[in-house]
């Protein structure tokens, strides 16, 4: 009985907990700032209290944003073979089918893959090169002039660089599903525009996490790709939830979860804080670099490891 009830106890923080966190500290929409911060300044209004932010005027002076077109990028690239990220639907690291999907990882030339992109060929399935292993260093280090290897500022209010460098272009239907990074990041849109769906760290309690066996997209000689088992892999921990179209009579916590979101547009930069969840999407043919600075795994990572653990806790009892 006593059991119990100090369960009941601990469900009703664990809801009430969120809510207080942005009546505390979260705004109702991502603030904008017109200019780049000092670092002091950053570090102390968004990296410490871990708030989001869209910084404008931060990239104007990128040689980028005028030269990077589809036509300057084929050129400067050109044959080149990359890594480009395929499925079947355009959710890469995704459940699907009760397992968690990993795109097929293509090699191919970038030329063929922008004549998907600008609708040259046509393809049933979605590309995207979205590899996060500072590709824009390792795969493009052709553009990497038209851009900076680090952001001034940010390295110095961190006093550290980044981790990586990435570069992403794709077509509208690839999606990124609901998830969380330990990174600080800054996400820098060159054309296009990017859609963010936001949770914070703090509404934890009311996002789901399952247990799933990882797989693989694979191509089949027909063309059609097939889901394949990585059988010696563990269990990947990930979101089944669609935050746009959300099965609340499986997953009614999350009814109680107040997303944010906003769209970046070109020339912008969003601060996405480490442990923010997101979910993004993208309008075709969309350029964008981000920076990743690790996180620090300081006493706000042990906080959010408390919640997290606790979340689980309640979930299976």
């Amino acid at each position: 009985m006593a059991e119990a009830a100090a369960l009941r106890d601990v469900r009703g923080c664990l809801a009430a907990f969120p809510r207080e966190a942005r009546e505390l500290g979260w705004p109702e929409s991502v603030p904008y700032l017109d200019k780049p911060p000092s670092p002091l300044e950053f570090y102390r209004e968004w990296v410490s209290p871990n708030k989001p932010c869209i910084i404008q005027n931060a990239i104007s002076h990128w040689p980028a944003l005028k030269k990077w077109t589809l036509v300057y990028l084929r050129e400067a690239v050109g044959p080149k073979v990359v890594s480009v990220a395929v499925t079947p639907n355009g959710y890469a690291d995704a459940v699907f089918q009760d397992r968690f999907v990993m795109p097929e990882e293509r090699q191919m030339p970038f030329v063929d893959f922008l004549d998907i992109v600008e609708k040259k060929v046509t393809s049933p399935n979605v590309f995207y090169v979205q590899k996060q292993c500072s590709n824009l260093t390792e795969e493009f280090p052709e553009l990497v002039c038209d851009v900076q290897p680090d952001i001034p500022w940010m390295s110095e209010a961190l006093g550290k660089k980044p981790d990586a460098v990435n570069f992403w272009l794709g077509e509208s239907s690839a999606v990124t599903s609901l998830h969380k990074d330990h990174y600080e990041n800054l996400y820098c849109v060159v054309s296009g525009e990017k859609q963010f769906l936001l949770h914070p760290p703090s509404d934890r309690p009311f996002i789901p996490y399952e247990l799933y066996q990882p797989a693989t997209y694979q191509v089949s000689e027909d063309g059609s790709f097939e889901i394949v088992d990585e059988k010696s892999a563990d269990k990947v921990p990930w979101i089944p939830l669609d935050p746009l179209s959300p099965n609340l009579e499986r997953y009614p916590e999350y009814a109680q979860a107040k997303p944010l979101r906003c769209t970046v547009k070109a020339g912008e930069m969003l601060y996405l804080p480490s442990l923010w969840f997101h979910h993004v999407q993208q309008s075709h043919g969309c350029v964008a670099v981000n920076y990743w600075y690790d996180m620090e795994y300081d006493l706000k990572y042990s906080y959010y490891q408390l919640l997290d653990g606790l979340t689980k806790a309640v979930k299976v009892s």
